[in-house]
C-alpha cells in the first residue's frame, strides 16, 4: 500500500479578471509561505498586474500538517501533492522557488512539464544537504541536547531543533528528502528557467553550474546573501521581469 501524499495548506489570491498564468512560490526551509512571500510584496502586486498568486506551506512548516515518518514525505510525495493543487487551477502555472522551495520547483517541473510554463529557481545549491545529514545524530541532538559532531548535520539541524519547534517533524521531512537525492544530472526542467542568487550567497554560489543542465536557462546574481537576498527589491524586480510584469 502507497503512502498517502502529505497535505500542502495552501493561501490563494485571486485577481477578479486574470490576464495570466498563476504564479506558484514555494518556500525555503524552517520558514513559511506568508514569510518568504510577504502578501503586500507578492500576492498583492501579483494580483494587481492579474495574477493569481498560489502560496503553499511546505509539510512540517506554517499551516501544513507536521510530518510523521519519513516515507510519507520524501521528494515523490511531496512533489505529487503540489501537482495535485496545481492541476485543480486546470491551467499550467508559472513557479518561483527559494532555496528548498526551488529545489523542489526543479522536480516539479521536470515531472510534470504539462503543469509547469516556467520556473524561478533562487538560491539553489548543486548539492542536497539533506542527503549526507546524519540522522542518528540529529535525532539524539533533537532529544538530549548533544550537538552533532558532523559539521554539516549540526549547521543544518541547528534550525530545526529549538524549543518552539516540532523538530522531530522537520528532521523526517529532510530525512525523507533527503532519501531521493537532488541530482540535476538525473532530471531537469524543459520550460524556461532563470536562476537567481544573491551576489553573497554562499549556499547558491555553484548555481552557475546548473544551467548546462536546463537548456536556455540563464544566471542573474542580485545583492544579498541568502536569507538576506529573497527579501530584497532587486530580486522582486528580477522575478517580475521573468514574468514579464514590469
Amino acid at each position: 500500500m502507497s503512502q498517502p501524499r502529505p497535505y500542502i495548506a495552501v493561501t490563494p489570491h485571486r485577481p477578479a479578471e486574470p490576464t495570466g498564468a498563476p504564479v506558484l512560490l514555494i518556500h525555503g526551509f524552517y520558514s513559511s509561505g506568508a514569510n518568504d512571500w510577504p502578501d503586500d510584496k507578492w500576492g498583492e502586486e501579483l494580483v494587481h498586474k492579474g495574477r493569481a498568486a498560489i502560496v503553499i506551506d511546505l509539510p512540517a512548516h506554517g499551516s501544513s500538517a507536521r510530518v510523521g515518518d519519513t516515507k510519507s514525505a520524501t521528494t515523490t510525495r511531496v512533489i505529487e501533492a503540489i501537482a495535485d493543487l496545481v492541476a485543480k487551477e486546470g491551467r499550467p502555472v508559472d513557479v518561483i522557488g527559494y532555496s528548498l522551495g526551488a529545489r523542489l520547483a526543479w522536480s516539479f517541473a521536470s515531472r510534470h512539464p504539462g503543469l509547469v510554463n516556467s520556473a524561478l529557481l533562487a538560491g539553489l545549491s548543486p548539492g542536497d544537504p539533506f542527503a549526507v545529514i546524519d540522522y542518528k545524530a540529529a535525532r539524539t541532538f533533537a532529544d538530549e541536547g548533544t550537538p552533532p559532531s558532523d559539521k554539516m548535520t549540526a549547521m543544518i539541524v541547528g534550525m530545526a531543533v529549538g524549543p518552539d519547534k516540532d523538530s522531530h517533524s522537520l528532521i523526517n521531512l529532510m530525512e525523507g528528502l533527503g532519501s531521493e537525492p537532488f541530482d540535476p544530472g538525473a532530471e531537469a526542467p524543459k520550460c524556461p528557467v532563470l536562476f537567481v542568487a544573491g551576489s553573497e550567497d554562499q549556499v547558491a554560489g555553484g548555481i552557475d553550474a546548473l544551467e548546462a543542465h536546463a537548456t536556455g536557462a540563464r544566471t542573474e546574481r542580485v545583492p544579498g546573501d541568502h536569507f538576506s537576498a529573497l527579501h530584497g527589491q532587486e530580486f522582486r524586480k528580477a522575478a517580475f521581469r521573468f514574468l514579464g510584469l514590469n
